[in-house]
């Protein structure tokens, strides 16, 4: 496909939510699955609306998958290397050719900043290093938890793990000092400094950090060291960007690049599939519309 009505750039739940919907809106749609989105990291999800026993990442993504290849969408692997504007719409630099499209909808997501511990891929699809609290916070209850940051951040982090638990502890690996102790102090949060050097997981099923000498036990352990939105492709184009980082997009998704929408982590720092999907049906929806005036079949004012 080297001529589309819209390219979705990402193929995680937001992308193929969009997918799903521009499909359904008889579209003709390639999506650019440029690898294994974070949702892959998901063992277990306890709070994807209509699964009350959990669902797995892989699983939500093949059923996402299946569901938009069934409207006719077409996933291609390989990443958008380049994107620019033209008069009808943009083109796309994938696999070696070029793909025009009317319509672009970004769902790029964010790459996560990870704790320099040796095996921490590998960690986190194992899900003992976690990245996520709104997501799976709840399984923490009553639990030892830490939290592993490197600015105020990991401090905010651990306050809202507090929800859950009384035995959260920061673990501090920033240069610099740690973040506010006092505050630590008055929300219940033990603050330990200095850098993860190892990380096992023992029999009980607990993981294990050892730095500075020191080793201690905890039930989950929580990376809060941020994420970096995936935004240069629209960036290059000249879409502006939101005081965060992220993409800034109107009320429908669209961003100030006409002819592109962005939806998902790229634009909200929520991090949630929720999120993700419902931005999706907006933006698609928006999409649709977009071409459906450029072709005059609306109801002219």
């Amino acid at each position: 496909m080297s001529r589309v009505d819209v390219l979705v750039i990402g193929a995680g739940p937001g992308g193929l939510t969009a997918a799903t919907y521009l499909s359904r809106f008889r579209r003709s749609v390639l999506v650019a699955d440029g690898g294994k989105p974070r949702a892959c990291w998901i063992p277990v999800s306890h709070n994807m609306p209509g699964f009350p026993q959990g669902i797995t990442g892989e699983d939500i993504l093949k059923r996402m998958t299946d569901q938009a290849e069934e409207y006719g969408a077409v996933v291609e692997a390989g990443r958008v290397e380049a994107l620019e504007a033209e008069a009808d719409g943009l083109v796309a630099r994938l696999n070696g050719r070029e793909v025009r499209a009317r319509a672009v909808v970004l769902a790029t997501g964010v790459a996560d900043r990870k704790p320099p511990i040796p095996g921490v891929d590998d960690a986190i699809e194992r899900s003992l290093v976690r990245i996520c609290p709104i997501c799976d916070g709840y399984e923490a209850t009553g639990k030892a938890v830490a939290v592993i940051g490197d600015d105020a951040m990991g401090l905010r982090e651990a306050a809202f793990l507090r929800t859950y638990s009384d035995r959260v502890t920061l673990i501090h690996v920033g240069e610099g000092p740690p973040p506010l102790p006092e505050e630590a102090e008055r929300l219940g949060v033990e603050m330990l400094v200095g850098p993860v050097e190892a990380l096992r997981l023992r029999e009980d099923r607990a993981t294990c950090l050892t730095w500075s000498g020191a080793e201690r036990s905890f039930d989950h352990v929580y990376s809060a060291l941020g994420t970096t939105p995936a935004v240069d492709l629209a960036v290059r184009l000249g879409a502006r960007r939101a005081d965060d980082g992220r993409l800034a997009v109107d009320d429908h998704q669209a961003t100030s690049v006409p002819g592109l929408w962005a939806v998902g982590d790229v634009v909200r720092g929520l991090n949630q599939i929720a999120v993700a999907t419902a931005e999706a049906a907006v933006a698609a929806t928006a999409a649709h519309n977009h071409l459906r005036r450029a072709e005059g079949r609306v109801v002219r004012d």
